[in-house]
């Protein structure tokens, strides 16, 4: 991982930050996407450039905008030099009920959660090509375990992980394609889940506790470093919660 050069949207906190930690700690580079959270970005940019100096970068830009996805990956080349893995990380997520849903609903949700991967993966082709790189996507146990009032958001992880697969094949032998499907690792910033919730979707997961974000960046890891034969696999990092009843 030694200064290869990695690209993660949403990078700025949560999950992101905790995958941003791990890539750097092993070496690599950083191009930090964010759309709003420009203070933490800057926050973690200077918690890790501390540890090596010019080693992160931060790009602002609306994954919604497909033409912004383009210069993105283009500015991350010009930065570093190179492009050896892409994450795509950054996520909308919100309640669909059936009967409420929205045009611009849609667009959102669909828009980052797999639209953007796919413009992204596009845009990133040549640079990974070049550098036999890897990508990959943040899914959810919910492509598998659609969850009840949102429907969009469960529709758009189940179709994130399709486009894993697909990309895996188009892109061989070059590029490696892979996933990570989180659990209950964090719970979602909008308070959406009560702690009754949250002990009911606990007491039916194996482990018994809820996950880390470090957790997930673990496996991220894994599969760009240490993972030169594998694509077209999702890695469940959920407690054995896709295997419960």
């Amino acid at each position: 991982m030694q200064d290869k050069t990695i690209l993660i949207t949403g990078g700025a906190k949560r999950v992101g930050a905790a995958i941003c930690r791990r890539l750097h700690a092993s070496g690599a580079r950083l191009m930090l996407h964010y759309r709003r959270s420009a203070g933490e970005a800057r926050l973690l940019q200077a918690e890790l450039n501390g540890v090596r100096p010019d080693s992160v970068a931060l790009i602002q830009a609306d994954l919604l905008d497909d033409a912004q996805l383009p210069a993105m990956v283009e500015q991350t080349v010009q930065r570093f030099g190179r492009l050896d893995a892409l994450v795509n990380n950054a996520s909308s997520f919100f309640e669909t009920p059936v009967g409420s849903i929205t045009a611009a609903q849609w667009n959102d949700l669909i828009g980052t959660n797999l639209r953007a991967p796919l413009f992204l993966a596009q845009a990133a082709a040549g640079a990974l090509r070049r550098t036999r790189g890897s990508i990959v996507n943040i899914t959810d146990i919910h492509a598998e375990r659609p969850l009840k009032n949102y429907l969009v958001y469960s529709v758009a992880k189940t179709g994130l992980a399709g486009l894993t697969r697909s990309l895996a094949r188009e892109l061989a032998p070059d590029i490696r394609v892979n996933a990570v499907a989180p659990g209950p690792v964090m719970w979602p910033e909008e308070d959406s889940f009560d702690e009754v919730a949250r002990a009911r979707i606990v007491a039916h997961t194996p482990l018994k506790r809820e996950g880390l974000p470090e957790d997930v960046a673990r496996a991220v890891h894994f599969l760009i470093a240490d993972a030169p034969y594998v694509t077209g696999e999702t890695i469940n990092v959920d407690g054995g919660r896709n295997i419960a009843l």
